[in-house]
């Protein structure tokens, strides 16, 4: 929104403000947020705003339990579910030790140095969202089932599909936020639901999926239903994936692709717990459209990196792997080292797997790098890898693998 301090000092008084909410989240991307008055975001702006680290995971404990907030005022946006009277804003924040220094637990702030980082070398990443979700019903005490809203299929229409709606309502939503949502539809699954959104610049890109969140359980909240992001919501159906499109400039030489898909796939198993970082994400790999070998081919969804059909500014590299359990700032910060990698030391792009993997014979299998099958063994591969180390604090390395 490009918003400066003053300006969203301005906004607040003349338009009827009455409550900021300072977002932010944990290492794993579980959103968080506090709630202050219009009388306190001149000393948010300029001294934050403390809260208890303690009670936040990966944030440490009782003895050094003081960080601060500090509002980015970029990220300003109004709530329009809220009340029009005594409207309700959000920013999203920075978290710093009390002397100001970024906390090294602040994934978003990880992210913006990953930023940097790309500049300094000459290139900017952009990314665009893919994430499903399925929509289930709520018991008499408002409390999720596992009784999807809808029985309908991929791209049904209503009356099968009933979440159409929600979905409309959803996207809306969105754009009221400053979103640009580019399509929605019924996914496979019962109930599964996918919006996709334009793709934007990292940090920009990584907010917006927060939000994104947000919405969707708000609005399937609004509408009864309670909206799952987990890995495998249903043993017996597709899970849900969160299909990353990444794009580099500066992006004349197809050469450049070749390598950011080859920084990918050399580094895509040591990632994987950070993209799939709990145990339900490994019951959703390796199945219905979900990879697990490390390859890559144009159009083909049983690859881990597919190249979708498109050209000009639409041109991209989908990774496949991810499910909606994951941080985006740390998702985010990760693919964009590892292209780096790939841009800087002309890593060696293998060849396309042009086979559909699901039903491929064992002697093509055999021949590809497996991502990791579990939990553990994901914790295993990232524990020790110096790529991992110059990229992840240890801090946050230590929460994730221990």
């Amino acid at each position: 929104m490009n918003y400066t301090i003053d300006e969203v000092i301005q906004y607040v008084a003349e338009e009827d403000v009455k409550f900021i909410r300072l977002a932010f989240c944990d290492v794993f991307g579980k959103q968080k947020n506090i709630s202050i008055m219009p009388s306190e975001l001149e000393r948010a702006f300029k001294y934050g705003i403390a809260f208890d680290a303690s009670a936040i995971t990966g944030f440490g404990d009782e003895t050094h339990s003081d960080l601060f907030l500090r509002p980015d005022p970029d990220t300003l946006m109004r709530l329009p579910w809220r009340p029009e009277q005594g409207k309700v804003v959000r920013m999203y924040c920075t978290v710093s030790y009390p002397d100001g220094r970024p906390f090294v637990c602040d994934t978003r702030s990880l992210l913006k140095k990953a930023v940097l980082d790309a500049k300094k070398a000459g290139f900017t990443f952009f990314f665009g969202a893919e994430q499903e979700f399925y929509l289930f019903e709520l018991d008499e005490k408002n409390m999720p089932t596992k009784t999807p809203y809808d029985k309908a299929g991929y791209m049904d229409i209503a009356p099968d599909d009933k979440g159409e709606n929600v979905r409309r309502e959803i996207c809306l939503t969105l754009e009221q936020m400053g979103i640009r949502p580019e399509s929605s539809h019924h996914e496979e699954g019962p109930g599964q639901n996918e919006i996709d959104f334009r793709y934007t610049e990292a940090l920009n890109a990584a907010d917006n999926i927060m939000t994104f969140q947000t919405v969707v359980k708000t609005i399937a909240g609004s509408n009864g239903l309670y909206a799952d992001f987990s890995p495998k919501p249903l043993s017996d159906a597709p899970g849900n994936g969160f299909h990353i499109n990444a794009s580099v400039k500066p992006s004349d030489s197809p050469e450049n692709y070749r390598r950011m898909i080859a920084g990918l796939l050399d580094k895509a198993a040591v990632m994987t717990v950070f993209l799939n970082p709990n145990n339900a994400s490994y019951q959703r790999l390796g199945q219905m459209k979900a990879p697990r070998y490390v390859s890559w081919s144009a159009e083909n969804r049983s690859q881990l990196v597919r190249i979708p059909a498109a050209s000009g500014e639409y041109r991209r590299v989908e990774l496949r792997s991810p499910d909606p359990s994951v941080n985006p700032y740390i998702a985010f910060t990760l693919m964009i080292h590892a292209a780096l990698h790939g841009l800087k030391n002309n890593i060696k792009l293998p060849d396309p797997v042009d086979v559909n993997l699901y039903k491929a014979d064992e002697k093509i299998l055999s021949s590809l790098e497996m991502l990791p099958p579990t939990l553990e063994k994901a914790k295993a591969a990232a524990k020790s890898d110096d790529f991992i180390k110059s990229v992840i604090p240890a801090e946050i390395l230590e929460i994730y693998c221990s």
